[in-house]
């Protein structure tokens, strides 16, 4: 019936005509479409509704970024402006942690710890121990502006083992980004590279000892009147110090951490001079120390064998070249009768080393030429190698240097006579003396100072020197002698056999004041250790000098570092 009805329509609608393909109309899927795949359905156009509805969504989404794009740059615009000039990267440093120094014996000598006045950096801290701040030396923190920005970003060692060893210690600073605002509050960082700590040094010195030495030559200082002193005790196989001390001295932690200019004032118009490391930087006349090296080197040139003996009755007389009526006069400090050269040593004549170094009627003498080749071979008048920037490297007299010092004049025999005693222009450092008295113990070799355990001995700064062994037991024995029965007797103590020469020169037009000098080595039997003591200008009248620090420090050390005597 339906389809009847369709057909009619059909017809009217086209006049009546009907086209022969609806003939089939009714035929049953003749193309074959899947109808489970939809194959074959009239599609159906999207309504309006729909359309309206996206319309209205994407009108929505517009709007939201619309509005949030206004409210970015006109309604917050300008805050946001301000917060993106105010706001900067900054490369910020990492402050590295500076290495620790220890002594010998493990002890902690300089540390650090967490700055308490809002810096960065770490603070440098300093053992409480007196006789070490020429040696440790001091730091120079980063310095910043007064806007708190750093125009100096490390620590700096100023002197001493901090200054000497500033590139092992300090480590590298890191670096971070920092963002700050207008305040210059972090806001956020980054670490791009971290710091990298110091290394630690283990010093080759003995905290406690060089402590004992500072205490005994401050009390003998204050006791009889010296200006200060310094000593020294250096392992004479390895050049390792033990002690190197100098009085008076500064405090490490007030240079360092104090701002307390009162006090800094104070010791640089102290006439005392706190601030000279006497070890490295005192000059001192040498005196009657350099005998046993004008020894050596008579007998090396052979100009006397160890056993001809010279007569000493107190004084030598010469010829004034430029009054014939007088004669100079060239004392001794007694008359010491008959000596040979181990006696000289022990006794310290001055008429015997007047005559083996200037010549005497007919005894030959070396000549300056030779005197100060020996003493240049021991290391006088030049640097000792041991590291500190403002070492002293003294004077060894000749005919140019007194030619330059004192407008042209000609050299004499009494020059060479007073340069053979060690007086004249002479001067040396407490650390040249003990240098050579080391070379004096092991048979020649000239060592390089060691500060640091574990740093291997430079051969190329070690020299031996082209003198047999058998000249240099002479000279030992007349060391040993000078212990046992001459000047240094106040160092036979019975724990240790201590070979030893004391030396005085005297100071000023008047002569009125002196330094007291002693240099030695033990055991003698087998030589570990040499030591050297300067007392500085003290009154003439007094006969403690010294010999009495050192003979203090070996009975300290026989108490609380036994192993020292013994190999």
């Amino acid at each position: 019936m339906f389809k009847e009805l369709f057909l009619r329509k059909r017809y009217k609608k086209y006049n009546g005509e009907i086209d022969p393909d609806e003939i089939f109309l009714d035929s049953s899927n003749l193309p074959k479409f899947d109808k489970q795949q939809f194959e074959g359905q009239i599609e159906k156009p999207i309504g309006k509704k729909t359309i309206f509805s996206l319309g209205v969504f994407f009108i929505l989404v517009l709007s939201v970024f619309t509005s949030k794009l206004f409210l970015l740059q006109i309604t917050e615009g300008e805050s946001y402006l301000d917060r993106g000039e105010n706001n900067r990267l900054k490369h910020s440093v990492i402050f590295s942690e500076r290495g620790i120094i220890y002594d010998r014996n493990g002890v902690e000598l300089v540390w650090n710890e967490v700055s308490d006045n809002g810096d960065k950096h770490a603070k440098r801290n300093y053992i409480d121990k007196p006789g070490l701040s020429h040696l440790l030396g001091y730091v120079g923190y980063p310095l910043k502006d007064d806007q708190g920005n750093y125009y100096e970003i490390e620590t700096v060692g100023k002197e001493g083992v901090e200054k000497i060893f500033d590139e092992q210690l300090s480590g590298k600073n890191g670096i971070k980004i920092v963002e700050v605002d207008a305040l210059m509050e972090s806001q956020s960082e980054l670490v791009i590279q971290p710091p990298q700590g110091g290394k630690n040094l283990d010093l080759t010195i003995d905290a406690d000892l060089q402590n004992f030495m500072f205490e005994a030559i401050e009390n003998l200082s204050n006791e009889v009147g010296f200006q200060g002193g310094a000593g020294v005790v250096m392992d004479v196989e390895n050049g390792e110090i033990l002690a190197m001390t100098s009085y008076p001295e500064y405090s490490s932690d007030i240079l360092t951490n104090s701002d307390d200019n009162n006090k800094i004032a104070e010791y640089i118009f102290d006439e005392k001079k706190p601030f000279l490391n006497r070890v490295a930087s005192g000059l001192y006349i040498p005196g009657s120390i350099v005998k046993p090296i004008m020894a050596l080197g008579a007998l090396n040139e052979g100009v006397i064998t160890p056993d001809k003996e010279i007569l000493s009755t107190g004084s030598i007389s010469l010829q004034n070249p430029y009054y014939p009526e007088l004669k100079t006069v060239f004392k001794d400090w007694k008359a010491h009768g008959w000596v040979d050269m181990r006696r000289a040593i022990a006794v310290s004549s001055d008429v015997y080393f007047y005559e083996i170094g200037g010549g005497y009627e007919d005894q030959v003498g070396m000549g300056i030429t030779n005197i100060n080749k020996y003493m240049r071979m021991f290391g006088f008048g030049e640097s000792t190698g041991i590291g500190f920037s403002d070492e002293a490297i003294g004077v060894v007299p000749n005919p140019d240097w007194k030619a330059e010092v004192f407008d042209g004049e000609d050299w004499t025999v009494g020059n060479t006579y007073h340069t053979s005693i060690g007086q004249y222009g002479f001067q040396v450092t407490p650390i040249q003396a003990v240098r050579a008295t080391a070379a004096l113990a092991n048979n020649g070799i000239m060592l390089v100072p060691v500060l640091v355990k574990g740093d291997e001995l430079n051969k190329d700064l070690v020299s031996v020197m082209p003198i047999s062994k058998d000249k240099f037991k002479v000279a030992q024995e007349g060391m040993r002698d000078a212990v046992t029965e001459g000047t240094v007797q106040g160092l036979s103590v019975p724990f240790v056999r201590v070979a030893g020469k004391t030396g005085t020169a005297e100071l000023g037009v008047s002569k009125n004041y002196v330094n007291s000098w002693v240099i030695g080595f033990f055991p003698y039997d087998k030589p570990k250790y040499a030591f050297t003591v300067i007392m500085e200008h003290g009154p003439k009248e007094n006969m403690i000098g010294g010999l009495y620090v050192m003979r203090q420090t070996l009975e300290w050390m026989n108490i609380n570092r036994p192993e020292y005597f013994s190999k």
